[in-house]
Formats: structure tokens, C-alpha cells, sequence
């Protein structure tokens, strides 16, 4: 009766674990530098700030000018693995950008979105 009642804790302790360690296993976009759906002076960069560590090889982001017309930038992701930061490789002109971003966390799962932000 010791032996099993051991071996049922461990499985209910082992899904806890596993049922935790999934919950917290996305990387989520907890900041932007513009912030969604402000109204700035072109930035000379754009920043993402996310809730974990990223794997830069699968992070990064594309910018485009509102019509689809895509503008080139550089992204990186930062030294503490929290942000991924993009230099636009030109002058932002006046009017409506759209940032779509896609991140890998550490553990390898996968998010994607976007945000807006207009140039004055």
C-alpha cells in the first residue's frame, strides 16, 4: 500500500511540473519602445521587450509602411535576451508603420504579432 501511494504522488507531482513548466513557456510581448497605436517623431530604433529569454536565431521583426510597403531594418536580439531591437536602415517618413514580430523562447516555442505606431 506504501509503494503505490508513493508511486500516485509522484505522477500527480510530475504532472504539476509539467502542466507549470507549459504554462510559462511562451515568450510574451510585455513592452514596445514606440508603444502600440502612439503618435511619435520618427524613432531610430524600435524595441520589444518580452516576459523571457529569446533564441535570436528565430526572433526578429519586419516593418512596413501603412499599403504593405516593406522598409528595411536591422534587428538583434539584446545582450540579456529580453528584447529584440530593430534599426531602420533609412529615415522613417510621416505616416502609419506596422511592426509583426515572431519570437522563439529559449525552450524553442514559437509566438508571432503585431503592433502599429505612426510617424508624425
Amino acid at each position: 500500500m506504501n509503494h503505490r501511494s508513493l508511486s500516485i504522488a509522484g505522477l500527480v507531482a510530475g504532472a504539476a511540473l509539467l502542466v507549470a513548466g507549459t504554462a510559462s513557456a511562451h515568450a510574451h510581448l510585455v513592452k514596445s519602445n514606440p508603444a502600440a497605436n502612439v503618435t511619435v517623431a520618427a524613432p531610430k530604433t524600435i524595441t520589444l521587450t518580452f516576459n523571457e529569454k529569446l533564441t535570436p536565431a528565430f526572433s526578429g521583426f519586419e516593418l512596413e509602411m501603412g499599403g504593405g510597403m516593406k522598409m528595411p531594418v536591422k534587428t538583434t536580439v539584446s545582450k540579456d535576451g529580453l528584447s529584440i531591437v530593430g534599426t531602420p536602415q533609412g529615415a522613417l517618413m510621416a505616416g502609419a508603420y506596422k511592426v509583426t514580430w515572431h519570437a522563439a523562447s529559449s525552450d524553442g516555442h514559437k509566438m508571432n504579432g503585431d503592433l502599429a505606431f505612426t510617424v508624425k
